[in-house]
């Protein structure tokens, strides 16, 4: 059932009078401690891609485009709140570049269509033992290696459903939700345009289970097991639907103590619901980071399983991760290739003039022996950010990815400059 953002409002505010009736004097705190919610992100992304063997070279993606955010977060009333907030995405310019929606396929693609959606739209309850969250809300789990709302696109990745949290005992939290749709980043519409591997709503009906028990700092023990029905996503644009329908289940370890910070982590994914392939795949994580005077160093070798005997690919995928976290800026392993992933790699993060600067280097290669070849690439990415002086609020960002193709995908070069102003 889709949820409709005006009945989840209307349904917020009928519940906070009535419980205003009881205690007339507190229902000034649901504007009192309320605020406004304001953003305002311009970003100029870049791309340059080399022809792919047999294909025509696509032309350098240019995309300037503006997204607007603005909602009201009212205060509480014995626990009771609620949230609207409303995106618009906008062009500015000329549209060279593939935005999956305006057709213009001779070009890279930047996946930031034009828009206008709300983005949350919920009623929460509070108190000691936990909350409960109903409606179109933001959900980020664990590091959003599974589940995550990808803010880094203009459009946001926001989930229809409920969601609860209980805090039994000091250091456990127990999450639980129910998905019953899945606004991605490729929306807010569908279109001539659209294909299966790119809709505006993934619709079906999804669990998410998470556990997680803070022993303390040097280990933090988090259990999970996504549940994920997909029904009309595909792994390619003419690919069956339901493919990326899967259950993931896993386990993770993290801790920090004398400036080294670490992460082991394994999963294991099957096939689920109405899913027409057999799948059974394993996820690995290994990192180790250490700090120093703000110099935040960190080296880590993460896979995800292949299925190199098939003809279809059934290899671990993260279908509602925020992926351009991980795997490299340039974004080529969005898809886990039918080989698997292993990626090897080293970063540092330090201030710098005032500003943040980070670099990462990415050594990639399949998981599964190939005959194509097992060395897919490299990747190098820098970023600098930095506050604008004299304005509050308002950042600064500089970024820049460069992969260098060998036996996977093309060279891919891809550069952003980005002003946000948050209130």
């Amino acid at each position: 059932m889709r949820l409709s953002p005006a009945s989840l409002l209307s349904l917020a505010i009928t519940s906070l009078i009535a419980g205003s009736a009881h205690a007339a004097e507190d229902f000034g705190n649901l504007v009192t401690q309320g605020k406004v919610i304001f953003d305002e992100r311009y970003r100029y992304e870049y791309v340059d891609q080399d022809a792919a063997p047999g294909k025509p070279a696509l032309d350098h993606a240019n995309a300037q485009t503006l997204r607007s955010r603005l909602g009201v977060q009212s205060g509480q009333l014995y626990g009771l709140s609620a949230l609207v907030e409303a995106d618009n995405v906008s062009r500015i310019g000329d549209a060279g570049y593939n935005s999956t929606r305006n057709g213009q396929t001779q070009y890279s693609v930047v996946a930031d269509p034009d828009g206008t959606e709300i983005n949350q739209a919920l009623l929460r309850y509070d108190n000691p033992l936990g909350n409960l969250v109903a409606g179109r809300q933001r959900i980020n789990l664990d590091n959003q290696r599974f589940i995550g709302s990808v803010a880094w696109r203009q459009n946001e990745q926001t989930f229809d459903g409920g969601l609860g949290q209980l805090k039994p005992v000091d250091g456990l939290t127990l999450t639980g939700a129910y998905l019953s749709n899945v606004n991605t980043v490729f929306g807010p519409d569908n279109g001539r345009y659209d294909n299966a591997a790119n809709p505006a709503n993934i619709e079906g009906h999804s669990q998410l289970f998470n556990a997680q028990y803070q022993w303390r700092p040097e280990l933090v023990i988090t259990g999970y097991s996504y549940l994920l029905g997909l029904d009309n996503l595909a792994l390619s644009a003419t690919g069956p639907t339901a493919t990326q329908s899967s259950q993931t289940s896993g386990l993770r370890l993290t801790g920090a103590t004398s400036g080294f910070s670490y992460a082991l982590e394994y999963a294991n994914q099957q096939d689920y619901a109405d899913n027409p392939w057999a799948l059974d795949s394993d996820y690995y994580l290994a990192e180790l980071g250490y700090t120093l005077h703000g110099v935040a160093l960190k080296g880590g070798y993460e896979v995800l399983e292949g299925d190199g005997s098939s003809t279809i690919n059934q290899a671990f995928q993260t279908p509602l991760a925020t992926k351009h976290a991980f795997q490299g800026w340039a974004d080529v392993f969005l898809t886990t290739p039918v080989g698997g992933v292993e990626d090897a790699y080293l970063g540092a993060s330090m201030p710098l003039l005032g500003g943040t600067a980070q670099a990462v280097w990415h050594d990639f290669s399949s998981e599964q022996s190939l005959s194509t070849g097992n060395d897919y690439g490299s990747e190098i990415d820098l970023s600098y950010a930095h506050p604008v002086p004299g304005v509050k609020g308002l950042v600064a960002l500089a970024k820049y990815a460069d992969y260098n193709a060998n036996d996977f995908s093309v060279d891919t070069r891809k550069f952003w400059l980005q002003l946000q102003y948050s209130l």
